[in-house]
């Protein structure tokens, strides 16, 4: 099930009954709900959070939990540390919030895509929120969640300065969180191993050097997205890496970083900018991602200098794929991230952390370079979709 933004309730909640119905004890009901809060076997809460998953002010629950205890129903552990003394027959339908970083790329639609089949298939409840690559938007977001009363969060936020303020929303709440691509403190990672994506990248754009250029290039152009932090500063760091294993003299090659903002419109300013201040023929452009890849290819060939570049981008999106089916093209290749296939990944690796299995602190995603030689073997069916960005048309 699909919902958007404060559409949904908490199941885990039960439904108060009509006010007339005098058979109802109230009592049992509230014991229900705390019960009620503790979602798998041996799972330890606190007296905060079972105030929070319960919705019962803070006084009944520390009574009710002291009655359950007394009567052999929740066992003490610790300081205001509780659990059941019994096991759970079965779980219930979890509740899932996706915070999407937007609706405009992509990249994002297809990860949202994926994890709404996934989450179909699994049962489980989906709540999603567009954070609109806005901080304030994501802290908005993430508040809202929070009063939802999911059982996990996945964040899809690509400010690196914003991920102490989400984070730590859900950590008051006592919500696991995954983040996607952009750490989160506290947070389980998941998404691109950006230095190995980086080095491919790189070995590309070397051989190419190597093979059409004699080893030599004038420029080492790299096209970054400053908000997004270190990690992803990873991707351009393997670039230049990956050129230099292929061609160890490139270590002497001028080497330039502009931050393209990780949009079309951004790289295509920047580098239009670079290029009318550069005399520079021969220039290798290592891009962050396809959006920066191709605003860098545009700015080429409006100034007639797009022979005199060779392009790798990242994540393979389908506007890239597009342009590495154009004969002659210079955008060498796209290092694929297969965000399709994140869904059934994220949605196995909520569930065990919702079952408290124990998880690996980052899971990476795999990673192949897609060249205009094997994008068809490797996307066969790209023209059944018309589905293109505007903004490269």
């Amino acid at each position: 099930m699909l919902l958007c933004e404060t559409d949904a309730m908490d199941p885990s909640t039960p439904t108060p009954p009509p006010r007339n119905n005098r058979y109802i004890v109230r009592s049992v009901l509230h014991a229900s709900a705390v019960l009620g809060t503790f979602r798998k076997s041996g799972e330890v809460l606190g007296l905060r959070e079972v105030v929070s998953r319960s919705r019962l002010n803070k006084g009944m629950v520390f009574r009710l939990l002291y009655t359950l205890h007394e009567c052999g129903l929740v066992e003490k552990v610790g300081a205001n540390q509780y659990r059941l003394a019994f096991p759970l027959a079965h779980h219930r339908k979890f509740r899932i919030g996706y915070a999407d970083q937007d609706q405009s790329s992509s990249f994002s639609r297809e990860v949202f895509d994926g994890l709404v089949r996934a989450c179909q298939r699994a049962q489980i409840e989906l709540i999603m929120v567009d954070n609109r690559r806005d901080p304030k938007a994501a802290v908005k977001n993430a508040e809202r969640l929070v009063r939802e009363h999911v059982d996990l969060v996945v964040e899809f936020q690509i400010d690196e300065r914003t991920a102490p303020a989400v984070a730590s929303r859900f950590q008051n709440a006592g919500i696991p969180l995954i983040a996607i691509d952009i750490p989160h403190p506290g947070a389980v990672y998941f998404g691109a191993d950006n230095h190995a994506a980086g080095s491919i990248a790189g070995r590309c754009l070397g051989h190419y050097a190597k093979d059409h250029w004699e080893c030599a290039a004038d420029e080492i152009l790299l096209l970054e997205i400053s908000r997004a932090g270190p990690l992803i500063r990873m991707r351009t760091d393997g670039i230049l890496a990956g050129i230099r294993e292929i061609i160890p003299a490139s270590d002497h090659w001028r080497v330039v970083r502009l931050d393209a903002k990780g949009e079309f419109k951004a790289a295509l300013d920047c580098v239009r900018k670079h290029l009318r201040d550069a005399s520079f023929k021969r220039t290798l452009v290592g891009a962050a991602n396809d959006p920066v890849a191709l605003g860098a290819l545009r700015a080429f060939q409006e100034c007639g200098r797009g022979a005199q570049c060779a392009v790798v981008g990242q994540n393979a999106e389908p506007e890239a794929r597009a342009e590495m089916r154009q004969a002659g093209t210079r955008l060498l290749g796209s290092v694929a991230y297969f965000p399709e296939r994140y869904g059934e990944g994220i949605v196995r690796l909520a569930t065990n952390v919702l079952l408290g299995k124990n998880v690996a602190p980052a899971v990476l995603t795999t990673h192949q370079l897609i060249t205009p030689q094997n994008v068809d073997h490797l996307y066969p069916n790209d023209s059944l979709f018309s589905r293109v960005a505007r903004e490269y048309s």
